[in-house]
């Protein structure tokens, strides 16, 4: 993805015949919390692998620490819910999972609360052997608030997404 460089993410092409769109999520300071920038340039990076006829395939990646701690939350601890409601707080969110080409999620470390939602978006999650999948919103007096519940009860069944959403435990790859 040529152009002006990121803040928050790095894209490139990658692979023998550049037709991988590679997406990095780069905030280490923050363990890759997704703040409104760093979702509005994965938004951004997704549409242009998306347009470029040359690319197959979208990977999202994080670090070997994290894929994504979730999201960021002093950004939004002060917010209401009229307030995340009328100004389309997760609308950038949904680009993910509407993509035509495949997007694959390769994570290792923290894969938590939005991090979690961010990779049950992507049509492929492989993991690695230090992954860790969790919906610890609870802890915090909320709820996921992506699409989790529904995703999560469709990737590990609804007795494991119950114990999760209910107790914030985290479950490995």
């Amino acid at each position: 993805a040529a152009g002006a460089p990121f803040q928050y993410i790095v894209a490139e092409k990658r692979g023998a015949n550049q037709n991988v769109g590679l997406i990095q999520l780069n905030r280490p300071q923050a363990l890759n919390a997704l703040c409104a920038g760093l979702m509005r340039e994965v938004k951004q990076a997704l549409e242009t692998f998306e347009s470029d006829p040359h690319v197959g395939a979208i990977v999202i990646t994080g670090s070997e620490k994290a894929f994504a701690a979730g999201a960021d939350i002093k950004e939004m601890q002060n917010n209401t819910f009229q307030q995340c409601y009328s100004a389309g707080f997760l609308d950038e969110w949904d680009r993910v999972s509407k993509v035509r080409k495949p997007v694959i999620a390769a994570v290792n470390g923290y894969a938590l609360g939005g991090g979690c939602e961010l990779a049950m978006m992507c049509d492929i999650i492989y993991a690695g052997e230090k992954a860790q999948f969790g919906q610890p919103e609870i802890l915090l007096g909320t709820i996921p608030g992506a699409g989790g519940t529904q995703r999560l009860t469709r990737a590990v069944g609804k007795s494991l997404a119950m114990e999760m959403v209910l107790t914030g435990d985290r479950i490995s790859a």
